[in-house]
């Protein structure tokens, strides 16, 4: 009797358990029901024309940027522009030490008077016989001499005055009214804005695709959300030797003198147009064990496709094989289908 009721408790006991596992994993199961269909958002894909965009940063430098030196030694006696002032080309901007060459240009101006008197009166006497050829050679000579002090005084005299080689701003001014300068020393910065040149450097693939003339479309990091339309002003034939990149200048128009030579740019140059190009958002593909991949809808049920990506516009990148004209593309809750499931649009 003892041995049979301690059979029975153990087989209830083993009902019980197994009881209890089978409700666990069914609790377990329940957790994570496998849904029967999936709500998904789909495009319909259309060719459409696509452009292949490159984007490089550079450094705005001025259209012209001049170092004016002074061409004498001597005491600035004048200067008239200020720091920040305009000038426009041939503009007087400093007299340095002019009344010194000023009394040397009185002196030679004399000089050539007196010589030039003295030959005319000899020219007479010659032609009366009253002096020698000699004599009237001697007075030639003086006089071509006294041309040649006088001419050179004049050179002297105009280097005291000093001008501006370009139209430009006075960027900064090295000397003051008062001091002395050496000859070649520098004295001011002229730059000119008007037109400003953005240095790129291109890699060695993509400067086939660059030629002058081409329009680019420039941005400033100081100056945002205003965009400037510039063009390709030169293409290197020949690549720097430590970078491997070929420099392209791109000059922007800049009447209003908002872009300073320094900022940072960033052009975009076109490369290519696609005009018939598949195109999907970039965040509809998903990375299947190294594979691209995008989920097409038919009928109500998710495809998966393989494919391959061109060039990128945006947030749009080209579909180059495995997508047709008029694909349902699963652009919302692709992350959660699989190949074959049920799908309901949403």
């Amino acid at each position: 009797m003892g041995i049979a009721l301690f059979r029975f408790c153990l087989l209830a006991l083993s009902m019980g358990l197994l009881w209890a596992c089978e409700r666990t994993e069914s609790n377990v199961a329940g957790q994570t029901p496998r849904p029967a269909s999936v709500k998904v958002s789909v495009m319909e894909v259309e060719p459409a024309r696509m452009r292949d965009v490159l984007v490089l940063p550079g450094e705005t430098q001025a259209w012209e940027d001049v170092r004016v030196s002074s061409d004498m030694d001597g005491l600035v006696e004048w200067i008239g522009p200020k720091e920040g002032q305009a000038v426009r080309k041939g503009e007087l901007l400093a007299r340095i030490d002019v009344a010194a060459r000023k009394a040397a240009l009185d002196r030679a101006q004399a000089s050539f008077k007196l010589a030039d008197e003295l030959l005319k009166r000899r020219e007479s006497l010659f032609e009366r016989r009253i002096i020698s050829k000699e004599e009237l050679d001697k007075a030639v000579t003086e006089r071509a001499l006294a041309e040649t002090n006088l001419r050179q005084a004049q050179v002297e005299y105009e280097r005291g005055f000093l001008r501006a080689p370009i139209s430009g701003i006075v960027n900064h001014l090295y000397v003051d009214a008062g001091e002395y300068v050496a000859r070649g020393a520098p004295f001011l910065d002229l730059v000119n804005v008007d037109r400003i040149k953005i240095q790129l450097h291109v890699p060695e693939m993509d400067i086939r695709f660059l030629k002058e003339g081409q329009q680019a479309l420039v941005t400033i990091d100081a100056l945002p959300g205003k965009q400037l339309v510039g063009r390709v002003d030169f293409v290197a034939y020949k690549a720097d030797p430590a970078t491997k990149t070929f420099q392209v200048q791109v000059l922007v128009e800049n009447s209003a003198r908002e872009i300073r030579p320094g900022m940072i740019a960033r052009v975009a140059l076109i490369r290519r147009e696609v005009p018939d190009a598949l195109a999907v958002p970039l965040f509809a593909i998903l990375n299947k064990g190294g594979e691209r991949v995008l989920f097409v809808e038919k009928d109500g049920v998710a495809m998966a496709r393989t494919i391959s990506v061109g060039i990128i516009e945006g947030e749009r990148v080209q579909i180059t094989s495995g997508l047709s004209p008029g694909d349902r593309v699963i652009v919302s809750g692709h992350m959660e289908v699989e190949e074959g499931m049920r799908v309901e649009l949403q």
